[in-house]
């Protein structure tokens, strides 16, 4: 780490705190050299992989700093320890001198992130994620099912692919044949010579349980991420211009969690392992991106998990709007309209209510006057109302569990 990277070393005595949960404006992010770290958070809803306690090697408050959002965890000294403390904007320095570095934290951001993402689904969606090719088969007859060709051809395609002699490899190529006319499905074996491609709208870029060699970057057009569950599809995000997708699979080697479609007609750039890695050194404001982007998505995930811990339904739904709105980082102005770019339905998802109870909740939200449906959008008069509701649901959450805690020591 030599001298145009500006990194500092600074001490902290024993017991004291470093980063405290809740503070806006991370600017930088530890890496630490001596001594331990105890890694704790107000809602601890699973337990880190690998424990709380961090080591020299281990680095922490990057996931706020690289997304520009609130902290996400209370950092406190358990030794003397001395950290390097490196700058936001000295990120892709640090990336050009030291790739180990940047590698490690992009590895470290991957694992944490499928880890957190099992953790949500477990508990959002009450089962656990799928992911082997047979699951494949289900997600073909899903999209059959609704006449949506492309799709359906696609993953019958990719189930045969990798599950040749699979149980239902006879149904596939009968159901294939019947629908390849109907279809418009591209690129069913990748391809190692196009870097650019497109696809048109609804065609597949992969199928949740397949296994995955890219990612993806977004020159044009959008892609939505979607995931079969219970035989409905979850929405669980429409990515633009700039955004990068399928970097999990290319990290970790492990099967797609969920379904990249083309929302409307996308160009993308196709990046594969090998080429990763020379793109990490050549260019490193590509890999500042992926940073910002895993960041991003763990921040997400962790407000996501802690609102699945209000026990009120409303309150949950109050809550999820208000981090859409710092998600999608609003300026908060008092009186300030704001619509959202989903409806009752994509909210309900979002919360992961049984359709049934979330419509009934859908309901109670919207017969506050402040809000109103317009286009299919949930659309509010004033933000304030979102922020002082989501505050008030987790001021009550707090209050309740500490209670329950109190209860329990008596016992």
């Amino acid at each position: 780490m030599d001298s145009p990277l500006q990194l500092t070393f600074v001490n902290f005595k024993k017991d004291s705190y470093i980063i405290v949960e809740g503070k806006q404006n991370a600017d930088r992010f530890y890496i630490i050299k001596a001594g331990k770290v105890r890694i704790s958070k107000e809602v601890e809803v699973v337990e880190e992989e690998g424990g709380n306690i961090y080591a020299p090697g281990d680095f922490f408050g990057v996931v706020s700093t690289m997304s520009s959002h609130s902290h996400i965890e209370t950092a406190q000294a358990i030794t003397d320890v001395t950290l390097i403390s490196v700058q936001k904007d000295q990120y892709g320095m640090l990336i050009e001198k030291n790739t180990p570095v940047a590698m490690k934290i992009i590895m470290g951001f991957s694992r944490r992130m499928r880890y957190l993402d099992e953790a949500l689904t477990r508990l959002t969606l009450k089962n656990t994620a799928e992911a082997d090719p047979s699951h494949l088969f289900r997600v073909a007859e899903y999209y059959a099912k609704q006449s949506q060709f492309n799709q359906a051809y696609y993953s019958y395609y990719q189930y045969l692919k990798f599950c040749p002699a699979g149980q239902h490899a006879a149904v596939a190529r009968e159901r294939m044949a019947k629908i390849k006319q109907f279809s418009k499905a591209v690129y069913l074996d990748g391809s190692t010579e196009e870097f650019n491609r497109f696809y048109p709208k609804d065609t597949m870029v992969f199928s949740e349980g397949m296994p995955g060699s890219e990612l993806y970057i977004i020159q044009k057009g959008t892609v939505k991420i979607t995931k079969i569950v219970d035989n409905t599809e979850v929405l669980l995000a429409v990515l633009k211009p700039g955004d990068i997708f399928g970097e999990m699979a290319l990290l970790e080697n492990k099967p797609r969690s969920a379904s990249a479609i083309a929302y409307e007609d996308a160009y993308l750039l196709a990046v594969n392992k090998a080429n990763f890695e020379r793109m990490v050194q050549a260019q490193p404001q590509i890999v500042t991106r992926l940073t910002q982007l895993l960041a991003e998505r763990i921040w997400f995930i962790y407000k996501q998990l802690a609102n699945t811990l209000i026990t009120d339904p409303l309150g949950r739904m109050y809550d999820a709007l208000h981090m859409q709105l710092e998600k999608n980082r609003v300026p908060m102005r008092n009186g300030a309209p704001y619509t959202f770019d989903f409806g009752p339905k994509e909210l309900v998802n979002l919360v992961g209510l049984p359709i049934g109870e979330g419509n009934m909740v859908a309901q109670q939200l919207l017969s506050n006057k402040m809000f109103r449906i317009i286009d299919n959008k949930i659309t509010v008069q004033d933000m304030n109302e979102i922020v002082k509701q989501a505050e008030y649901y987790r001021k009550m959450q707090k209050i309740e569990r500490a209670r329950k805690e109190a209860q329990a020591a008596r016992m």
